[in-house]
């Protein structure tokens, strides 16, 4: 994934491969981070992996 809270977990930066086609929502802190797939894709450790953008925080509504 790219762009988002420096902060957010390498871990939570990984998603399965069944979600490549969706917008992602990503819980963190008091809200959600979401990104977009935007066609990139890049070579990391030998394997090509789809980039996620971050696109928008939303808050959780109380």
């Amino acid at each position: 994934m790219s762009g988002g809270p420096a902060e957010l977990a390498a871990a939570d930066r990984s998603v399965p491969a069944g979600e490549l086609g969706q917008t992602l929502k990503i819980r963190h802190g008091a809200g959600y981070e979401h990104f977009v797939r935007d066609g990139e894709s890049e070579t990391v450790d030998g394997c090509e992996v789809a980039v996620f953008r971050w696109t928008y925080r939303t808050r959780i509504a109380e």
